[in-house]
């Protein structure tokens, strides 16, 4: 009989916390870019979700199969177009956006394969970000961007701004949305989109697909 390690998980991410808050009890949920599996693994003990995870990592996936967690390896710019529509209440992508080759693409297959999309990442608008870029006119590290700007993952990073205006060009509904700092203070719910863009340094939204006049009258008949 083969045994496994204990598995030792560090503190919850402050955006997973804030995905945590926007997922009903028992849904069903698929996390893209699921890495280790920390997510699902939060969203099954505290709200009994039926999750599915995909990772672009052998090292992810064994990870979060050691959690004891359903997650299959493939990646998120070439394998959504297999899911079918409507097939989960959430998909989601956490902080991985900004490292997809096709971010339009992937957020129309998310809005198409639930109900409801919700997606995390670092705002490059953040007022450090800009005050090293005027000062230094070099690419910025911080906590929330590692990496040197050779070798970051992050081929498409964007403004809370941008994403706003993606939405608009994917007709998503923004069904909610938060702004918040490194240590998981939120900004005031009537704080404007510049002061958000300003301010923040993560967002996590969550959308919903536009529908036309022809597709509410179906749903409600």
């Amino acid at each position: 009989m083969t045994t496994h390690a204990p598995v030792h998980h560090s503190q919850p991410r402050v955006d997973h916390l804030f995905i945590a808050e926007m997922v009903e009890p028992g849904s069903r949920v698929l996390d893209v870019g699921c890495g280790d599996g920390a997510l699902l693994h939060l969203l099954a003990e505290t709200k009994m979700v039926d999750g599915r995870g995909v990772e672009i990592s052998r090292e992810g996936v064994n990870a979060s199969v050691a959690r004891g967690l359903s997650v299959i390896q493939g990646d998120a710019d070439s394998d959504l177009s297999d899911y079918p529509d409507q097939a989960f209440d959430y998909a989601i992508l956490s902080l991985t956006i900004q490292a997809t080759r096709y971010p339009k693409t992937v957020l129309e297959n998310l809005l198409r394969i639930g109900r409801y999309a919700i997606v995390s990442f670092p705002n490059f608008g953040h007022w450090k970000i800009r005050r090293d870029l005027l000062l230094t006119g070099r690419m910025p590290m911080t906590r929330n961007l590692p990496e040197p700007w050779y070798s970051s993952p992050d081929a498409h990073l964007c403004t809370i701004a941008d994403f706003v205006s993606l939405c608009r060009e994917v007709d998503a509904h923004v069904e909610q949305a938060v702004a918040f700092n490194s240590v998981g203070r939120r900004l005031p719910i009537g704080a404007t989109l510049s002061m958000q863009n300003l301010l923040g340094e993560k967002a996590v939204f969550r959308l919903s697909k536009k529908q036309t006049p022809g597709q509410t009258a179906a749903h409600g008949a």
